[in-house]
């Protein structure tokens, strides 16, 4: 079927949709190939003098016969319209690639690339800012529920897995890209400040907008795709300001006997507080088996 035919057969079933102007707190649940997955999300502002910058989107569609989750965070810097921005259209445009269902893999890559030049095309309108980005899809198959990962920059995406915590996105750090930037004619600087920057400016190599920096950074996102089984427990979405405070073991062991998602989502946050994250700090728990 081609792309826009099922674009058109979508038949939204959202159950929560989150952006930093809506509530800080909520949760959802539907059943997927016959498993119950239960979601939930919670939010607080940073410390920063600028308004919040971190938008997120929980929310059930169906495709064809497919039944989808959608999951995201987008953190924002230098501004909220790019997050918002992404909020509104990237799973739009992601849905909307003619194999999104043959090879969803391929079809994510292509929609971060179309959308982040859509992005540029607007800069005049959206500003000189940027967002990273990580991006959840659960895919009902027959009998079985399929999870596609994809992210750029330093959001994060953790599967628990019989209680062992494993990262699916990758954190795209200037140092770790240092040889790529310097080849585009860019170059990686801990100064000004105390983390490696493209071109003294961005902590992140990859990221959604930024058209000043464009020609040293990448839109490329890291993919991945797997089954939920019967040892996938949960999967913890959030921005940096919960992992720049926080192991990947410790998100999962912290929450591992919490039964509310919504509940799991609220004590992340709070633990990040406590141990005086100072960034705004946006999380999405979803739990499988429930």
């Amino acid at each position: 079927m081609a792309g826009k035919e099922i674009y058109n057969k979508m038949k939204d079933k959202v159950k929560d949709a989150f952006s930093s102007s809506g509530p800080e707190t909520g949760k959802g649940k539907t059943k997927l190939s016959g498993r119950r997955v239960k979601h939930g999300y919670h939010l607080v502002k940073g410390k920063s003098n600028h308004p919040m910058e971190d938008y997120l989107v929980a929310e059930y569609r169906q495709v064809g016969e497919h039944d989808l989750g959608l999951f995201a965070i987008y953190d924002g810097h230098l501004g909220h319209t790019v997050p918002d921005y992404l909020r509104e259209h990237l799973f739009d445009n992601i849905l909307k690639e003619p194999e999104f269902l043959s090879d969803t893999k391929n079809a994510m890559r292509k929609a971060y690339l179309l959308t982040d030049e859509k992005i540029l095309e607007r800069a005049a309108e959206l500003g000189r800012g940027g967002s990273t980005a990580v991006t959840a899809i659960l895919i009902s198959c027959d009998d079985s529920v399929k999870l596609v990962v994809a992210n750029v920059g330093d959001s994060r995406a953790v599967i628990s897995k019989n209680g062992k915590a494993e990262q699916l996105s990758v954190d795209h750090e200037p140092n770790m890209e240092k040889k790529i930037i310097e080849e585009k004619g860019g170059f990686v600087s801990n100064l000004p400040g105390d983390v490696p920057r493209v071109d003294g400016q961005l902590a992140v190599a990859r990221a959604f907008g930024d058209r000043s920096l464009k020609k040293h950074l990448s839109s490329e996102p890291h993919v991945v795709e797997e089954v939920i089984n019967e040892r996938s427990d949960f999967l913890i979405l959030a921005s940096d300001g919960l992992w720049k405070v926080m192991t990947n073991q410790e998100a999962v062991d912290e929450i591992k006997d919490f039964k509310d998602a919504q509940a799991a989502a609220k004590h992340l946050t709070e633990q990040a507080l406590n141990r005086r994250s100072k960034d705004d700090i946006s999380c999405v728990v979803v739990k499988f088996h429930c």
